[in-house]
């Protein structure tokens, strides 16, 4: 690997930067090579011909390109591969979304939580945080009903007799958890949260249990790779608790 004067690794890296886009992966690219304590030779590419006839010299379709010893690396993806990073590629499953969704879901409950009552475990927070889990939930959900409801409909059972309820459900889900964050009109909010967490804990136990499909869970959304299966089961339960646990309390 090539050495400047005082014995530093170096690095080759093209990149666009024009007056019109700089290449945002050029910039990741970038850093992370300074990360792993090389000395980056940045050759900027100003215009789109530039680019097209470096593309064509290298065999190569896009850009950045990094090359790290006179071998070429490739672009960001692959440059992240050759440190030992993982690479989300496209297609793949994640589990990700749903732990953002839940750990920040969490953490507005116990500050909800302090901020109303100077505590942090209290019951209010345990409340609070599922029904903030349904509004985060509802509104990944709301963001893309087409895709949210194509998506849904490989599974839910309801959804497959009558279409519409794929459109209804998100604005179910969000309306439950508001009233519950509220803590209003639960005799409304108790009963809806219960169907359709009944109905989809029963339809995700059906697809993933019994059927054995392997399907993309529609939980945070339409264009999700989050598989079906344990995460969406609870999120449906987590409902059907709530919805007990509030209505018998309103009850109560």
């Amino acid at each position: 690997m090539p050495l400047d004067a005082s014995g530093t690794k170096t690095a080759e890296l093209y990149r666009m930067v024009m007056p019109d886009h700089l290449c945002p992966y050029g910039l990741k690219a970038k850093a992370l090579l300074e990360r792993q304590g090389l000395k980056v030779e940045d050759h900027h590419l100003t215009t789109h011909a530039e680019t097209e006839a470096f593309e064509r010299e290298h065999g190569v379709d896009t850009t950045p390109q990094v090359f790290i010893g006179g071998e070429r690396i490739g672009g960001y993806d692959e440059l992240r591969e050759h440190f030992g990073q993982e690479v989300q590629h496209e297609g793949d499953t994640s589990y990700r979304p749903v732990i953002a969704i839940f750990s920040v879901a969490l953490l507005m409950a116990l500050a909800t939580s302090w901020a109303a009552t100077g505590s942090l475990l209290t019951v209010r927070a345990a409340e609070w945080f599922i029904a903030i889990s349904m509004c985060l939930l509802g509104v990944q959900k709301l963001q893309d009903l087409e895709g949210f409801s194509t998506m849904f409909l490989n599974y839910d059972l309801l959804a497959r007799r009558e279409v519409r309820y794929a459109y209804l459900y998100p604005f179910g889900e969000t309306l439950a958890g508001v009233l519950m964050i509220a803590g209003a009109l639960i005799w409304l909010a108790a009963p809806v949260a219960l169907f359709i967490g009944t109905v989809g804990a029963v339809s995700v136990f059906k697809a993933v249990y019994i059927d054995r499909r392997e399907l993309k869970c529609a939980c945070v959304g339409g264009g999700s790779n989050v598989p079906l299966g344990f995460i969406s089961l609870t999120e449906n339960l987590m409902m059907v608790a709530m919805a007990l646990w509030m209505g018998i309390g309103a009850v109560w």
